[in-house]
């Protein structure tokens, strides 16, 4: 295994950041590490790549214990964190340089640095100060820093933000061609990206897993349930959707739009024509949509608060 978390915890005064979580992650998988914003994500990746201790538990990365042998696993992990730290006066190549200086890369810095600075799209950027650069081409000098010493592990948070979709194709590329003889854990809140990009999925919130799957067993997670788009000719309140029979899940798009969660959807679409005849308003539109990822993540997480756990006083 490349990547073992055994009942990590991590405890921040009163709060609960991460709850005793446990996964493995094998070399050559692309994993998504998904949750909402407070859910335990970032907490983790730090472990992970050793910027802070865990309050309990145990982790390890390519066998090197994350606490015992620190210094090991910082040589086996390339890591871009959310907040992409760079130098901004310093020049692209000049940064890069420095780092492989760091990374104790010697002889090979020069190559390396080469290599890096095409295989990111950064060969018409390289003398430009970093500063200078667009907050997408700031993302792939992190991503090169990263790369650059040729981790086994990469563990990417937020790897995509700010990249147009001409970027996304190529960086998505890049992370594709990587996580075939490397481990990559990647978080993100694009569901389209994890699709495209990983073969499995994590699921926390509030601090605990709560799904941990195939992307195909877990785009199956919700069985036969399917979701609605209804739109009425006048409003109508969402409790009255709720109240039908088989309706899982109410999301309000307005006054008079609305996404129903549930099953069996036949029976669904003829209480919803009967809503409307007995509220005397039309039906303006009725869509079934083909369940995603994206559905199952809210259903996991939408409706439970994100506040870690607070510890209970001894």
């Amino acid at each position: 295994m490349s990547v073992i978390v055994d009942h990590i915890s991590k405890i921040y005064g009163e709060q609960k950041a991460v709850d005793s979580i446990s996964f493995q992650v094998n070399k050559g998988e692309i994993v998504g590490f998904l949750g909402p914003n407070g859910a335990g994500k970032s907490t983790t990746m730090k472990i992970l790549t050793c910027f802070i201790p865990q309050s309990s538990g145990q982790a390890s990365v390519c066998g090197h214990d994350v606490i015992n042998d620190s210094m090991e696993v910082r040589r086996k992990v390339g890591y871009l964190p959310e907040q992409n730290p760079l130098y901004l006066d310093m020049y692209v190549r000049e940064y890069l340089m420095f780092m492989a200086s760091l990374r104790q890369l010697g002889a090979k810095s020069k190559a390396r640095v080469d290599n890096m600075i095409e295989r990111t799209g950064l060969t018409l950027e390289c003398k430009k100060k970093i500063g200078q650069l667009s907050k997408g081409y700031k993302q792939r000098v992190g991503l090169a820093q990263a790369m650059l010493h040729e981790p086994e592990v990469l563990i990417l948070d937020e790897p995509t933000s700010g990249l147009d979709p001409n970027q996304l194709v190529e960086i998505r590329s890049l992370i594709r061609q990587i996580g075939k003889d490397k481990t990559v854990i990647l978080s993100t809140h694009i569901m389209q990206e994890v699709e495209a990009l990983c073969s499995r999925a994590i699921i926390i919130n509030k601090g605990k897993i709560v799904a941990d799957d195939s992307i195909a067993m877990l785009q199956g997670k919700l069985g036969k349930s399917s979701r609605l788009t209804v739109e009425f000719r006048d409003p109508v309140h969402s409790d009255l959707l709720r109240k039908i029979e088989g309706v899982s899940q109410v999301e309000s798009l307005g006054d008079k739009k609305f996404a129903l969660l549930g099953s069996p959807v036949d029976r669904i679409k003829e209480q919803v024509f009967a809503l409307a005849v007995k509220n005397q308003t039309i039906l303006l539109s009725m869509q079934e949509e083909e369940q995603k990822l994206e559905s199952v993540f809210r259903e996991l997480t939408q409706n439970a608060p994100v506040t870690p756990k607070k510890v209970k006083s001894k």
